[in-house]
């Protein structure tokens, strides 16, 4: 056993020992949460499909028996519903890991990954994609755009906040708020000079939704998304080390810097990914690993892939509501998360404060 594994479990035994049985309860409760929610998903919208005919039509799919429906809702049920269903599960888990990656790179609950620039860089590539009226790879042209424009911002940002083979906390925050800024700027430049309709597809993209949603699409963020979700729990035992302190976690064998570097870009790889698809969809990165850590702790061997499934069940009921709420319209699932985030969080904020007395 290396002296890292060591100091892990000599920092973590007691708080396993304790909130063994709630992480395990816990993560039953989502699986139990997602596999209710999806036949559910599958069978509501504006041609509702019975629960029963979505398994079926499943089980005969996966050649384990059932029944093939109609060809009408066969086609919803295929076309439509399963790829929006995927596409938020794997929106909502890339959102809810780099959410938790992000507040154990800083130590602090309060970063999302929104603060390294790589939501608005996804966005300035994708208004630039839609008023210059790119269309060089089809229906994926925006996403891939905006993911290649995501990506290249959090490199760029990492690139400045360097000084002398070191990069600190402080300056790439900073860094990214001046590049946020910048982004935005140039968005509103993009917007100046489209025309209206550029400038109305431009909006709807912003306010976030999976209302395109297709098997290309799909195809186009499952890569990354499975990359990143499968690389960041491997570094969780580092994580929980880092949360000692910088200096603590070099002692104890911890190549602090390496870390940082390979955690921004798995943060990046998703975040630009989900982005990329959905558009600008807040507040799951946040406020997820937040409630998760009330729940069950700040030991992040599961606090990451327990908020990518606790973001994957969130999102797609949050879609669920979005399109069924206020039907036959569909809210911006953007606005939706946002609305309900926003005063959530704030009580998070008020119970935290109460908690500790006042901020320090």
């Amino acid at each position: 056993m290396t002296l890292l594994d060591k100091a892990v479990e000599a920092t973590a035994e007691k708080p396993v020992r304790r909130v063994r049985g709630g992480t395990w309860l816990l993560t039953a409760g989502l699986v139990v949460a997602l596999l209710v929610l999806v036949p559910v998903a599958a069978g509501l919208g504006a041609y509702p499909i019975p629960t029963g005919d979505v398994l079926g039509s499943v089980l005969h799919r996966t050649g384990l028996g059932g029944a093939a429906l109609d060809r009408v809702p066969e086609s919803v049920l295929w076309n439509v519903r399963f790829p929006r269903i995927v596409l938020a599960l794997l929106v909502g888990a890339s959102l809810g890991c780099a959410g938790a990656l992000m507040q154990g790179m800083f130590s602090n609950p309060l970063a999302e990954p929104s603060i390294i620039g790589v939501s608005s860089g996804a966005a300035v590539g994708a208004v630039g994609a839609i008023s210059l009226g790119l269309n060089f790879l089809g229906t994926v042209t925006i996403p891939t755009v905006a993911f290649v424009t995501g990506l290249a911002t959090v490199l760029l940002v990492y690139s400045m906040s360097r000084s002398g083979g070191r990069t600190e906390v402080v300056t790439l925050i900073l860094t990214g708020i001046a590049v946020n800024a910048f982004a935005g700027a140039l968005i509103g430049l993009f917007l100046f000079f489209a025309d209206t309709a550029a400038v109305n597809q431009i909006t709807f993209w912003q306010l976030g939704s999976l209302a395109q949603a297709t098997w290309s699409k799909v195809l186009a963020v499952l890569p990354f998304a499975a990359v990143g979700l499968v690389v960041a729990p491997l570094y969780t035992r580092r994580l929980d080390l880092l949360s000692l302190g910088e200096r603590p976690a070099r002692h104890l064998g911890v190549d602090v810097e390496r870390l940082r570097m390979v955690l921004v870009l798995v943060i990046a790889l998703l975040t630009a990914a989900a982005v990329g698809v959905s558009g600008i969809i807040g507040f799951v990165g946040l406020v997820i690993p937040h409630l998760l850590r009330m729940a069950a702790g700040p030991g992040h061997r599961f606090l990451v892939p327990g908020s990518a499934l606790a973001g994957a069940v969130v999102l797609l009921g949050a879609d669920l509501a979005a399109r069924t709420v206020a039907a036959p319209a569909e809210l911006p699932l953007g606005v939706l998360t946002a609305l309900l985030g926003s005063p959530f969080f704030f009580w998070l904020l008020r119970k935290a404060r109460r908690g500790q007395g006042g901020w320090a």
